[in-house]
């Protein structure tokens, strides 16, 4: 029997990915929410979507179904709403008996884990999150490599990721760090999920540029040396990217050995559904580390540093 599921943040940019998740894992989206009404992308994929631009009228309609018959209720609640409010629409979720899959980041601030964890407690229902770089084939051998490899061994990687923004991103709620978490944790907590995936915990932290736009430091994990830099400054790509009409560049060395997976980004998402679903995806514990290491960056002074990305040394 397919499961319900109900989606807030229906106008957004991310939304799709998550509607398409929903369908090709055999389920179906009855109720959406978002306070922009330009969501006729709903009807891409069903034409019996409830639709409310309230959020009241939408959590009314979640406790009306749940206490309705069981065909009629919303077993599953998306969050794809803007990063600062991720934690309290979870919340919403869970206590109306519905269990959560939450676009990255699952929350800004690492404390506010501890009340969603209680309140999985208190409901008995999973949060899960969007970790989806763990998915991809490419990255997936690269792991399985580096796990065949005697836990002494350390790495050299530089990790490189320019996405161009124009002038909308930074009036939005992105451009706002206490909404997005700034560019540390709008763009790169994939990447540092994934570094602490593939390496092991963080050790220390240097940051050695702090900008609106671009951000730069060095991780030290378990297993390896991080030189990071993030930036959504389209003057960062390269000529023969701009040439290409590329508008993102991502880049991971180990050893210096470009690590390729600049495909295969399609049908991430339907693979973290469909593990959320088996009840083996992402949880609170396996998004814990990332939130409290880019918390961490956030909260570092910055410094010279002398193990700085090429990029600040050119």
């Amino acid at each position: 029997m397919p499961l319900n599921f109900a989606l807030i943040g229906a106008a957004g940019y991310i939304a799709p990915r998550h509607m398409k998740a929903i369908v090709d894992t055999g389920n179906r989206l009855v109720a959406a929410t978002d306070p922009h009404d330009a969501v006729g992308v709903l009807d891409r994929f069903s034409y019996e979507v409830r639709f409310f631009p309230e959020i009241e009228r939408f959590d009314r309609h979640l406790d009306k179904v749940r206490r309705g018959p069981e065909e009629g209720r919303v077993h599953w609640v998306s969050v794809c709403s803007p990063n600062y409010l991720h934690d309290a629409h979870v919340r919403l979720a869970l206590r109306n008996g519905a269990n959560v899959i939450c676009e990255k980041p699952l929350v800004i601030n690492p404390w506010n884990l501890d009340a969603l964890e209680e309140i999985e407690r208190e409901t008995g229902r999973e949060v899960f999150t969007v970790l989806q770089l763990r998915v991809h084939p490419a990255l997936l051998a690269l792991k399985e490599r580096l796990e065949a490899e005697s836990q002494a061994t350390r790495h050299d990687v530089v990790l490189t990721y320019i996405t161009s923004r124009g002038p909308w991103y930074h009036v939005s709620w992105k451009g706002h760090e206490e909404r997005s978490g700034g560019v540390v944790t709008n763009i790169g907590i994939h990447f540092f999920d994934l570094m602490l995936w593939l390496f092991g915990r963080a050790l220390d932290v240097e940051v050695h540029l702090r900008e609106k736009t671009r951000a730069s430091g060095l991780i030290e994990l378990e297993r390896a040396s991080v030189r990071w830099y993030l930036s959504v400054e389209r003057s960062d790509l390269a000529l023969s990217a701009l040439e290409q009409g590329r508008a993102t560049h991502r880049s991971i060395t180990v050893d210096g050995e470009e690590v390729e997976f600049t495909e295969g980004f399609g049908e991430l998402h339907t693979r973290v559904y469909e593990s959320a679903l088996a009840g083996e995806g992402f949880g609170i514990r396996d998004a814990r580390p990332s939130i409290e290491l880019v918390h961490r960056i956030r909260s570092t002074v910055t410094c010279r540093g002398t193990r700085r990305h090429p990029r600040l040394n050119t």
